[in-house]
């Protein structure tokens, strides 16, 4: 069957297809909890509890087996230290263990909310089934990213710490002013380390939907992410620090009261003293109760950064690499009834438009035919610092000039005559019978 020659405007889906603004890159993100709560929020929430589950019973369990050995022992006999040394490693592998396990948590909610995002801009509402199978194969990808990430910390901060430990060193024995100064040389290495922590993080940003939505390479995601948030550095950070103010603010709000209500209920439960059933009561109010809404806040809160990062990935590709005509011609042509595998991948980069190592170039004006006012430019040299339009000028003082008197006088003027009257035309003959 043909195509029709015409089709209604293509539905904007989650966001309209143009550059975003500020507000909407603040506000779009939650808006996205509203968009596939199914997908983001259950999701989001089960992984959550069920990481929060394995690493209490994983670490609780091996800190409880590991140290009740210690208290077995006394501290004059010769086993004690090893023990003790060797109760130290494994707690901490097991805690390493459980911390890569929330990194590939973190890696698979990145990968998820950017698949959502990306379907989201094309009016699409897919299930969990289908946003795995696009981020399945960026997930080895996103897992060694978000170790890479985890790396890079452990390294500013044994680089900080032995820093301030080798100043602290040579202050020892000192004078106070030494001592004064390595104090005031380790808070200045902290308060470097900061910014270069969040100019970093912010500048690869986009990785994650890099890694989902073009299916790169780490290394490219990097290299793509750093140039896609050129001149964007602001209002990026900016987005992204609100977001986690507004939602760490809501996570105070709530698990305050609650922790406060918890003790409330003390006197009420246990009223002659604490006793077996007090206590696992208590437990639950004071510590279990609260830490559940935590958990379920700090899912929110994952699932908005999350979507936040992706939204601004696709403002800064539509700002310069054109990504809302690609999608604008994506789904005309799926209106028009073109087959899936026709279609292609809306998000596929086009060397052509892509941004490269240089700026992006500031837009120029180009006219078929000269603006009104610009012919005093020649050979079509116009200044292109004015844009769109040159200011208005006003017009150039005329000099009077003396005009030549006429060779002839002017004629004089005729003097008015009426046109001439016609008389009226003979009446016709009368015909045959008439009178």
């Amino acid at each position: 069957m043909s195509a029709p020659y015409w089709t209604p405007a293509v539905k904007p889906g989650l966001i309209p297809l143009h550059p975003l603004t500020f507000g909407a890159l603040l506000g779009k993100p939650f808006a996205a909890l509203r968009h596939n709560p199914k997908v983001l929020f259950g999701f989001a929430i089960v992984i959550q509890l069920v990481i929060a589950v394995i690493t209490l019973v994983v670490v609780g369990g091996v800190a409880i087996a590991t140290f009740t050995r210690i208290e077995s022992l006394s501290p004059s006999s010769p086993d004690f230290y090893p023990i003790m040394w060797g109760t130290v490693a494994i707690n901490t592998i097991v805690v390493l263990a459980m911390s890569l396990l929330s990194v590939a948590f973190t890696a698979v909610m990145q990968g998820v909310v950017a698949a959502d995002i990306g379907y989201a801009a094309l009016g699409e509402k897919p299930k969990l089934g289908r946003l795995w199978r696009l981020m399945r194969p960026a997930f080895w990808r996103l897992v060694g990213w978000s170790l890479l990430q985890g790396l890079a910390a452990i390294v500013l901060i044994l680089v900080v710490g032995g820093i301030i430990a080798l100043g602290v060193m040579a202050g020892v024995g000192g004078s106070a002013e030494g001592v004064g100064l390595t104090v005031v040389i380790g808070i200045l290495v902290v308060l470097a380390a900061i910014p270069l922590w969040v100019w970093l993080s912010t500048k690869l940003l986009l990785v994650p939907s890099i890694l989902v939505l073009e299916r790169a390479r780490l290394r490219t995601a990097l290299v793509r992410s750093w140039r896609l948030t050129r001149r964007r550095f602001w209002n990026t950070f900016g987005v992204m620090f609100l977001i986690s103010i507004i939602m760490s603010t809501a996570v105070g709000i709530v698990s305050m009261p609650l922790s406060l209500l918890g003790s409330l209920f003390v006197p009420v439960i246990a009223p002659t003293g604490p006793n077996e059933v007090s206590e696992v009561v208590l437990l639950f109010i004071a510590g279990v109760a609260p830490q559940l809404l935590v958990y379920v806040l700090q899912a929110v809160a994952i699932v908005v950064q999350c979507a936040a990062a992706a939204f601004i990935y696709l403002d800064c590709r539509m700002r310069y690499e054109g990504l809302d005509h690609s999608l604008i011609t994506y789904l005309e042509r799926r209106d028009l009834g073109v087959s899936p595998e026709d279609l292609g991948d809306p998000f596929a980069v086009d060397p052509a438009t892509a941004v490269s190592s240089a700026p992006p170039p500031t837009p120029t004006p180009t006219y078929a035919s000269p603006p009104v006012g610009w012919a005093q430019y020649p050979n079509g040299q116009y200044p292109a610092q004015q844009y769109p339009y040159p200011p208005a000028q006003a017009p150039a003082p005329q000099t009077p000039t003396t005009q030549a008197p006429p060779s002839q006088p002017p004629a004089a003027p005729q003097p008015f005559q009426a046109p001439p009257t016609q008389a009226p035309p003979p009446p016709p003959p009368p015909g045959p019978g008439g009178a």
